[in-house]
């Protein structure tokens, strides 16, 4: 979905909201099929994502494992502070979703930041100080309170949408 058409077309500002998916996935991540544990088809699943990825014109890899999200929420949030946040989401969905990097890594995310132009020395002094800890902790109370169970999920005033959607469903999200 490109949200630049989607602001211009309806004068909207984005506003990201961050999710706790799978919070306790230890550092070193899990298979999908450890996360899963039979609760679904994992590769039906993933050609199903594979397909709604190519219609959307989004690259997407061969994801066989699961990484904590926490830290790159943190610096999601320190990225779009410095002015960078929507170049660090692309950098972070072609890290985790296309080349499947353990984002929960230090190392991995202070080669993500640098790719965007930040300081992987600043990231790594951010996330041992915790900087941007108490917004993501907002983020996810808010999730829980508006009742935010899946990703990604899209809310206009009182109306919602889930799920990976064409740029028709977001236009009658917002025109209603």
């Amino acid at each position: 979905m490109r949200t630049e058409q989607l602001q211009e077309e309806f004068d909207l500002k984005i506003r990201w909201t961050v999710f706790p998916l799978h919070p306790d996935t230890p550092e070193d991540g899990m298979t999908l099929e450890e996360l899963f544990a039979g609760r679904f088809d994992i590769p039906a699943a993933m050609r199903r994502l594979k397909t709604v990825a190519a219609e959307l014109n989004l690259p997407f890899g061969d994801r066989t494992r699961t990484y904590n999200s926490r830290r790159a929420q943190e610096l999601g949030k320190w990225a779009e502070q410095q002015g960078v946040g929507d170049a660090f989401k692309k950098a972070i969905y072609q890290a985790y979703f296309v080349e499947g990097c353990n984002i929960a890594k230090p190392t991995e995310l202070g080669r993500i930041v640098e790719s965007i132009g930040l300081s992987a020395e600043q990231a790594k002094l951010i996330l041992e100080q915790q900087d941007f800890a108490a917004a993501v902790d907002a983020d996810w109370a808010r999730c829980r309170a508006i009742g935010i169970s899946s990703v990604p999920s899209h809310l206009y005033q009182n109306r919602s949408l889930v799920g990976f959607q064409d740029y028709a469903a977001f236009r009658q999200l917002v025109s209603g």
